[in-house]
């Protein structure tokens, strides 16, 4: 997310997903975003005031991230420790990302609660439509000839196509299909006519 806008001047336009932690899905406890994390002095803190003990950067899944723990002395007493852990090791641990990624991350999440955003994330949404009923009609994904010129035909004709598709559905009121009817179910419709 942030190389493809660093390196390329690219912004990308999709949902971040939301805190996954059981606090989160919850709707009660404490979630991630409740505590305070100071990426220079390398220590997390608690709502309740307490300070993390370890910092650990390391490799999860490929990418970059940093471990924080809390001490099992301070979580184990902590009156509020049932709403933030359920961890046999009666601790906290909090899984980061690194400050660039942890701060883009945030920005996107307050920027896709605005209606701009969400008026641009239409437009990625009507691209998406167009690109699969491309796929899905004239399975542009695969060129059927060799050589450059060949397949640039055939990409000029899948478009024509399309746009003929369009025409023909706007000119007749049909609206394109938004929804998608599985093999099983097109049986059922041609076996009850």
């Amino acid at each position: 997310m942030t190389r493809s806008r660093t390196e390329f001047g690219i912004e990308l336009i999709t949902p971040l997903l939301g805190d996954q932690s059981p606090q989160a899905r919850a709707g009660a406890g404490v979630d991630r975003a409740s505590f305070s994390i100071d990426f220079d002095r390398e220590q997390a803190t608690c709502p309740q005031g307490h300070t993390s003990s370890s910092w650990n950067p390391v490799r999860q899944r490929g990418a970059d991230t940093i471990v924080i723990s809390f001490p099992t002395t301070t979580c184990g007493s902590c009156p509020v420790r049932e709403q933030c852990t359920t961890s046999r090791a009666r601790r906290r641990q909090l899984t980061v990302h690194p400050p660039d990624v942890h701060a883009a991350q945030h920005a996107a999440r307050a920027a896709q609660d605005t209606k701009s955003w969400q008026a641009t994330y239409a437009l990625r949404a009507g691209v998406e439509g167009t690109i699969h009923q491309a796929v899905t009609v004239t399975g542009i994904r695969h060129a059927r000839y060799r050589g450059l010129r060949k397949v640039h035909l055939q990409h000029v004709f899948s478009a024509v196509a399309l746009n003929l598709i369009r025409l023909h559905a706007y000119w007749h009121d049909h609206p394109l299909d938004r929804t998608r009817t599985s093999h099983l179910a097109r049986l059922e419709l041609s076996l009850a006519a």
